[in-house]
């Protein structure tokens, strides 16, 4: 597993999976790619611009004496002087390799008689479809792929799983023997989506023999919502199918190069402290079945992370920084077991409609114009079963014509008349009403008897006529509204008889290729110009471009030089067609935006018991699905042809994953540095001569120099702050051909803000903090943990009520015991939920206190019990003191008593023991002396030399 160098200021817990030359997101067009996987090494100062300048000016000297040492520099309006733009090349830490560039070793470390134990819990087995246990192949050897044995197999479909089985603690200085006591993991597998299990308890192996001094694997049982452990089978198992409702025709042979070739990697959390334990990467290549129904492999895997400490003095123009002391640390071993087990593909499963197969061919030709005019669209089942084509169903007024409705309904009451039902005439009658008015019409002629008859015979055909004349009107207001909305809805009409239908697959920045025929009906000749609705859809314009995509999509159509006319104020090409003439228009569809959305830091809360997981089925890390019209409109402005092309989204796979911690609103700004690649142009000479990349937040620089080959490739970014806890995520795509057909690798990138505290202590000397939290809108039950736990004491340190809106003050006490500048964490976890509420990135700077004895002693080297000696303290006040011992290395030197009692100006005698070593060579140790204040009264060195 490949490393990564020191950041510039702030800490980075990133680490990248193990890379080969074959390494790229997969699609249709997808050739080689040559780029290995990057290195980070510090960096101390970002450019905004594609040019890094420095600007400098001795403000010590008057602007006349400065002058002929800058030549350019002239006086400007009033006497200022104007300084000039010199060359600045940022300076970097030297390259730290820290291991190797491959994945971990999964050799077993852990002995037989803890394997034993281990596999004794009956974990569950991995069978094939007949009920058999897979084969059982070896992680340590390699893996000979045959593509041809991979698609002769019967058992097209994949059924991948992934058993975490324990994990194996490695004690830290400064830590917990019982630390972690639970963990959860993630990362992601080829284009599913990001996955975050629950948490795991880690339950120990009590059969051991005592006298073991290795640290034995912990078996890992799922906690279930409640808290409680779940009894059922231990370990924890994922499962993904990889069959035909998941990949798209032509894809499967990408998959099995993903098995072949990449590498995964899985970050393992603390999931008390929501803090990153560490990083490891494995080889997916043994879960290639090569014909046999079903394989399994287990793994060993290193946790490792990376520490910081140093200055991190900023740099100047002329003077190198201090560099920043990287180094790794392993902070336990994973137990994992991949399998594969094959099963078969129903061939009579319809795909669903968004796992549809994109068209084999990259030409879009148009509907044939003999076929005629089809009219509208039959959605009854009786018209259906008519023998007529031009046919349609007639629909209520409201549904065709929104807009007339309420101007029918403000005339009818602007002309008064006899009143009518609330409804319109246009639709349904309320019975109801006609009823009540049929009745007081009855009751009326009943009391008027004959004198009123022929009065209400009148007032009955004025009615109608005033009736009859607002129905003329209605008409009328109809008839004019239709004549002024003929044409736009004849024009709408047309346009669907040339309009054609395409859908593409797209992924993050993957072009997709497209070649339209455009065809000119007419006798004339026509300039037809070429409209896009977006710009990630355009038209490819240079000839170089369209030759190489050509060779790329083996594309067999003609090219024609010098085809497209781009006239001046205006995006939009055009192109000569001679009547009833035929060309290729190439089009191209590519987005460098992605759905950068995080999901809230914790543990997933989905409960699994004894059944597998299964992957969720929805889309995630995708681009957004669109529709895009490309109009083609002939000298007259009419629409000659029009392509609609829709936009479905497809994850794409990550090839590398990337954690910096910064302050919170503030700049983040590193470098990243790429290894030496070998150049494989396609179509193209110049194509692999310049790495590009690009990203998916707009709001993020990021941006490469081209260099002199054989040059070291850096490649910057700057990200803007965020209020902390929150966590900004984003993509960055890695080119090296010239046109960014297919990005050589995928990025993922996440910033995890934090609020920033500057503590100045002394080693062996307690120094105290107050952190101030504001409570949430809903009341919580939180919990304080901290990266160091030996070092840094938070109060209060149980659990506590944060109520809503309510500050509340936080004690932090830090005793260091090693000198330097560091990194540390305290985070604030909603014990219930299990989510962060608060996060803050502590910077010690510890330096050592003046010593006041020193003494030397001899040891020997290998086994036995250590080596025992004493020293004396007198206690230089005339009164009675409590004092107590500490040590910088407590591993190495331990203490008969860590407290003792001392009378004014007696002489007390520290008994030391030192551990034994087991290799030659010297070792300095500090032991501190404090008062029940944590005050360090008295400082020894003891030089250890090991002989």
């Amino acid at each position: 597993m490949s490393q990564l160098a020191a950041t510039s200021r702030y800490p980075t817990m990133s680490h990248s999976t193990a890379v080969s030359p074959w390494q790229q997101p997969f699609s249709s067009q997808l050739y080689p790619s040559p780029l290995a996987s990057a290195h980070q090494l510090s960096h101390v100062e970002l450019p905004a611009a594609s040019n890094i300048t420095h600007l400098e000016v001795d403000l010590n000297v008057s602007p006349r004496d400065r002058l002929p040492t800058y030549q350019s520099a002239a006086l400007a309006n009033e006497g200022h002087l104007e300084l000039q733009e010199l060359p600045f090349t940022p300076i970097h830490a030297p390259i730290i390799t820290m291991g190797t560039h491959a994945a971990p070793s999964s050799s077993s470390v852990s002995s037989r008689s803890s394997l034993a134990h281990l596999y004794s819990a009956s974990f569950p087995y991995i069978t094939d479809p007949s009920g058999l246990v897979a084969e059982v192949l070896d992680p340590t050897e390699p893996v000979n792929f045959d593509p041809q044995r991979e698609e002769a197999d019967p058992l097209q479909g994949n059924v991948l799983l992934l058993q975490f089985l324990a994990f194996s603690r490695i004690p830290q200085q400064g830590g917990s023997s019982n630390w972690p006591d639970s963990v959860h993991f993630t990362f992601q597998l080829y284009r599913f989506p990001p996955v975050t299990t629950q948490r795991l308890k880690l339950l120990a192996i009590d059969k051991l023999p005592k006298k073991s001094s290795e640290t034995p694997p912990c078996v890992l049982a799922v906690i279930n919502k409640d808290g409680t452990v779940n009894s059922g089978s231990p370990g924890l198992q994922l499962q993904f199918r990889v069959d035909g409702a998941f990949l798209q025709p032509g894809e499967r042979r990408w998959f099995l190069r993903y098995l072949a070739l990449h590498t995964l990697q899985v970050d393992v959390w603390d999931s008390q402290s929501l803090l990153l334990i560490g990083s490891t990467a494995l080889g997916l290549k043994h879960m290639l079945r090569q014909g046999r129904p079903a394989v399994q492999a287990t793994h060993e895997l290193e946790v490792i992370t990376t520490e910081y400490m140093g200055e991190g003095v900023p740099v100047s123009l002329h003077r190198a920084s201090n560099p920043i002391s990287v180094f790794t640390t392993i902070k336990g071993r994973l137990h994992l077991r991949l399998g594969n087990v094959g099963c078969p593909v129903d061939q009579n499963k319809p795909n669903k409609p968004q796992c549809l197969p994109p068209s084999r061919s990259h030409i879009i030709s148009p509907p044939d114009a003999t076929s005629g005019f089809t009219g509208g669209s039959l959605s009854s089942k009786s018209i259906q079963r008519l023998n007529v084509r031009n046919a349609a169903r007639a629909q209520r007024l409201v549904e065709l014509d929104g807009d007339l409705v309420p101007l029918l309904q403000s005339h009818m009451k602007e002309g008064g008349g006899t009143p009518r039902t609330n409804t319109p005439w246009w639709g349904e009658t309320d019975d109801v009403r006609q009823r009540k008015l049929n009745r007081m019409v009855a009751v009326r002629q009943h009391e008027g008897g004959q004198d009123g008859t022929g009065s209400e015979v009148k007032t009955k055909v004025t009615a109608r006529r005033a009736e009859r004349a607002q129905l003329a009107r209605d008409l009328r207001l109809m008839h004019a509204y239709r004549e002024r909305s003929k044409a736009e809805g004849i024009t709408h009409i047309l346009s669907q008889a040339i309009t054609i239908h395409h859908t593409l697959y797209a992924t993050l920045g993957t072009a997709e290729y497209l070649e339209y025929v455009l065809r000119n009906p007419f006798n004339t000749p026509q300039t037809v110009t070429i409209y896009s609705e977006d710009p990630e859809l355009s038209v490819i314009t240079d000839c170089d471009e369209w030759r190489y995509f050509k060779t790329l999509t083996k594309t067999l159509t003609p090219l024609e030089e010098d085809m497209f006319h781009l006239k001046e104020g205006t995006l939009a090409p055009q192109v000569y067609l001679r009547p009833k003439e035929s060309v290729h228009v190439p089009l191209k569809y590519q987005t460098f935006v992605s759905d950068n959305s995080v999901v809230p830091q914790g543990p997933s809360l989905i409960p699994s018991g004894r059944s597998t997981q299964v992957a969720k089925k929805h889309l995630s890390n995708t681009v957004l699905a669109k529709s895009i019209k490309v109009t083609f409109r002939a000298e007259d402005g009419k629409p000659l042809a029009i392509c609609q092309v829709s936009v479905e989204p497809t994850p794409h796979v990550i090839d590398q994953t990337f954690r910096f911690y910064q302050p919170e609103l503030s700049f983040l700004k590193k470098a990243l540095r790429l290894p030496p690649w070998e150049r494989t142009p396609v179509g193209d000479t110049d194509a692999g001569s310049q790495i590009s990349v690009r990203c998916s937040d707009p709001n993020v620089i990021c941006e490469t120099k081209m260099l002199a080959q054989g040059e070291p490739q850096d490649v910057y970014l700057k990200v803007p702050g965020s209020p902390s806890p929150q966590i900004r995520k984003f993509f960055i795509t890695v080119f090296t051909d010239k046109w960014l057909a297919v990005p050589a690798q995928v990025w993922q990138v996440y910033v995890h803000f934090l609020q920033r505290v500057d503590i100045s202590c002394v080693t062996g000397q307690r120094t105290c903090q107050s952190l101030v939290i504001r409570g949430t809108q809903a009341t919580r039950k939180v919990q304080c943990y901290t990266s160091h736990p030996q070092e840094l004491k938070v109060d209060p340190a149980e659990v506590f009520v944060l109520l809503p809106g309510v500050v509340q003050d936080l004690q932090l006490c830090v005793c260091p015991l090693r000198a330097g500048s560091r990194f540390c964490y305290l985070t604030v976890v909603d014990v219930e939920q299990h989510t962060l509420v608060a996060c803050w990135l502590l910077s010690l700077t510890c330096r050592l206190p003046i010593l006041s004895k020193a003494f030397e002693m001899c040891a020997p080297v290998g086994g036995g019990r250590g080596s025992t000696r004493k020293i004396t303290y007198t206690n230089p006040y005339p009164t009675s003191r409590v004092l107590l011992l500490r040590s910088d290395h407590p591993d190495l030197l331990q203490f008969k008593e860590d407290r003792f009692e001392i009378g004014g100006g007696e002489t007390y005698r520290i008994g030391l023991r030192f551990a034994p070593s087991q290799s030659p060579g010297a070792q300095e140790i500090l032991i501190y002396i404090n008062n029940q204040e944590e005050i360090t009264e008295e400082t020894f060195c003891v030089k250890v030399k090991y002989t």
